[in-house]
């Protein structure tokens, strides 16, 4: 492969005017410039991006937190971050944390020592305190769950509209005892849809009932079948569910098909409209968010912050997608 030294003897002129010419300097003629660039084609010469990159004090490498790459949640936001990131000739590097601190600080060094030029997080689980200290001095943008008054800039839905309205939508179709599937409400998401589960219930004066409210310790589908399974044994049993997120639904509607078969169906809403949402039997019925435009405007964002720029805090539209889950 030719390098530079190459180049500059094929043209008749230094190593230090191929630079300019590489790197759109001004300063250089058009008769030099075109000397350049045909020993360039002749030579099949292609420049080192990462020595680029070096000069530039750029990586064009976006990292991207996440507690688990398979809740398929982050399937579409991710598919936006990409597209966006390559269209603007960046790539991005998935890091899976598994929620364990040694992994975010390899991923935070990496930050700091100018292999990545910014971060994306959608981890929950993520240690706010050493993210709001790297933000301080590197680009950071939250996607999906965020900081409450945090100084990090952020992109989501209104959560805790989605879930009243989630709830008004069982309770306008009969349901009065509606129970709710929930995760560890040390997390923003899970306690601002709890609060919209329970606005529905008192405007309506409903009862809220602890026995209908089941805590998980995860999002994952085998959590959302216990959790119906435990919510079944009351003796009042609900006639509704709301579980706060699409892989907990369709965890509950197993346990509602093995168990209920020829008793009166119990109505359930999941949140994300993940792709499976619409294959379940029946179709679930759920919040969509729009998880492809949040991943492209995250990444607009973090580009922005990049170039130094200032970016404001955006929540997105949702909508309820009715399906069979609550059909009569």
């Amino acid at each position: 492969m030719a390098n530079i030294q190459q180049i500059a003897k094929r043209a008749g002129v230094s190593i230090a005017t191929v630079s300019r010419v590489l790197n759109n300097a001004t300063s250089v003629s058009p008769k030099t410039r075109s000397k350049v660039e045909d020993a360039i084609k002749e030579l099949n010469y292609e420049p080192s991006m990462l020595g680029r990159n070096l000069r530039n004090s750029e990586s064009r490498l976006l990292l991207v937190l996440l507690p688990n790459i398979s809740n398929p949640f982050y399937t579409e936001i991710i598919n936006g971050i990409q597209d966006t990131a390559i269209a603007s000739g960046y790539h991005i590097l998935l890091c899976e944390t598994d929620s364990k601190p040694e992994r975010e600080n390899i991923y935070f060094n990496m930050v700091k020592n100018k292999l990545a030029d910014g971060v994306i997080s959608m981890d929950p689980t993520v240690n706010m305190q050493k993210l709001n200290e790297l933000a301080e001095h590197y680009p950071v943008i939250l996607c999906s769950e965020y900081e409450e008054n945090g100084e990090i800039p952020y992109i989501t839905v209104d959560s805790e509209l989605a879930a009243y309205q989630a709830v008004k939508h069982l309770i306008k179709l009969g349901n009065e005892k509606v129970a709710l599937i929930t995760s560890d409400e040390k997390f923003l998401y899970a306690r601002l849809r709890r609060t919209g589960y329970e606005r529905a219930l008192k405007e309506y004066n409903l009862p809220i009932r602890e026995e209908w409210i089941y805590h998980t310790k995860g999002l994952d589908f085998h959590y959302g079948v216990h959790a119906m399974r435990m919510l079944l044994q009351n003796e009042d049993r609900p006639t509704a569910v709301f579980a706060i997120s699409d892989t907990l639904a369709i965890g509950a509607l197993k346990t509602i098909n093995m168990e209920l078969k020829d008793s009166e169906p119990i109505a359930v809403v999941g949140f994300d409209n993940i792709s499976f949402s619409s294959m379940t039997n029946p179709t679930l019925t759920t919040i969509s968010q729009p998880m492809y435009m949040m991943g492209c405007q995250a990444t607009e964002m973090l580009l922005s912050r990049i170039k130094g720029e200032n970016v404001e805090n955006i929540v997105l539209e949702h909508e309820l997608i009715i399906r069979e889950s609550t059909m009569e």
